[in-house]
C-alpha cells in the first residue's frame, strides 16, 4: 500500500466515524424536533454546503467538453433521486424516536447486504461470499431486533424499512453518477428531500425557534458534517482507494455509529444483541470481498 492509498484510507475511516456518530445527532435532535424539521433543515445545510464545491469543478471543467446531459435533465433525475432519499432519510429518523442509535446503525447498514439482493432482480450475478454474508446477516438481525415472541419493536421496522430503500438510493446513485457529475446530483437530491421533508413539517409537525435552537448542534453536525464535510472526504479519498477497500472501510460506519451511542448516549446492549451485531457487520464484510481469481 503506498502513501497515497493510505492516506485515502485513512480519510475514509474519518467519513466513516462521521457518519457514524451522526446516528447520535440524528437520535439528539429527534428530543427537540420532529423528524420531518430536522431532515428538512439538516438536507438544505447539506445542499448548500456543496455549492462552493459545484463552482469550484465547474472552473476546473470549463475547458472540458460540455456534458451531454442537459441541465433539466440533471435537475428531474437528481429530483428523483432525492424522492428516494426522502423516504429512506424519514424512515431513519424516525426510527430513531423509538430505538438506540448503535442498533439503527447496523440494521442501516444492512443496505450494503440488500444491495447485491437486489442486483438478482436487475439480471446480475450474485457470487458465493454474497450469499454467506446474507445469511451472516438475516441470522444477525435475528439476533439483534427479533425478540423471544418472535416481535421486532416498531423503531427496529422502520430502520430495517429504511435500509431497502438505502439499498435503491445507492443503486440508483450508481447508475445516474455514470451520466451526470455527482456533485451537481447529490446537492439537487439533498435539496430536494429537504423541500418535500419541509412541506411534511409544516403539515404534520409544530416548528419552533425554541426547538430549533436546541437542535441547532446535532442539526448542523448532520448537514455540515455529515453531508457536506463526509461528502467531500468520501469523493476526494476514493479516487486514489481500491473500491473494495473503500467499501468495507465505510461499513465500519455501524461500528461507530454503536460506539457514539455508548460513549455518548450511555446506550447498551445485552450479549444477545452484541453477538447479532457481529454477525451483521461479517455479513456485510462478506458482501464486499470478491473472490480471488482462479490460477489458469
Amino acid at each position: 500500500m503506498n502513501s497515497k492509498q493510505l492516506r485515502s484510507n485513512l480519510l475514509l475511516l474519518l467519513t466513516a466515524a462521521i457518519w457514524g456518530f451522526a446516528f447520535v445527532a440524528q437520535r439528539v435532535g429527534s428530543q427537540f424536533v420532529g423528524a420531518f424539521t430536522f431532515n428538512g433543515i439538516r438536507f438544505a445545510l447539506g445542499s448548500i454546503s456543496l455549492v462552493p464545491l459545484i463552482i469550484y469543478f465547474n472552473k476546473k471543467k470549463k475547458n472540458e467538453s460540455e456534458s451531454q446531459i442537459s441541465t433539466k435533465e440533471t435537475i428531474l433525475f437528481g429530483a428523483l433521486i432525492g424522492v428516494i432519499l426522502y423516504i429512506a432519510a424519514t424512515l431513519q429518523q424516525i426510527g430513531l424516536i423509538y430505538t438506540t442509535a448503535g442498533k439503527a446503525s447496523f440494521i442501516t447498514g444492512l443496505y450494503m447486504v440488500i444491495v447485491p439482493i437486489i442486483g438478482i432482480f436487475l439480471k446480475q450475478r450474485i457470487g458465493r461470499n454474497s450469499w454467506i454474508g446474507v445469511a451472516l446477516a438475516v441470522v444477525g438481525l435475528y439476533m439483534l431486533s427479533i425478540n423471544e415472541d418472535f416481535s421486532i419493536s416498531f423503531g427496529d421496522m422502520l430502520e430495517l424499512i429504511g435500509s431497502l430503500f438505502w439499498a435503491v438510493h445507492i443503486l440508483a446513485i450508481d447508475y445516474f453518477t455514470k451520466k451526470i457529475d455527482p456533485i451537481k446530483l447529490s446537492s439537487i437530491q439533498f435539496a430536494t428531500c429537504a423541500v418535500l421533508s419541509m412541506i411534511t413539517a409544516l403539515i404534520f409537525e409544530d416548528i419552533t425557534v425554541a426547538g430549533i435552537s436546541s437542535a441547532l448542534v446535532p442539526i448542523l453536525y448532520g448537514g455540515l458534517l455529515s453531508v457536506g464535510i463526509a461528502y467531500t472526504l468520501q469523493a476526494v479519498a476514493q479516487k486514489e482507494a481500491k473500491p473494495s477497500h473503500a467499501a468495507i472501510i465505510l461499513s465500519m460506519e455501524s461500528v461507530f455509529g454503536a460506539i457514539g451511542g455508548a460513549l455518548l448516549l450511555g446506550e447498551s446492549m445485552s450479549t444477545r444483541g452484541l453477538i447479532g451485531c457481529v454477525l451483521i457487520f461479517g455479513g456485510i464484510i462478506f458482501t464486499q470481498i470478491k473472490p480471488a481469481a482462479k490460477a489458469i
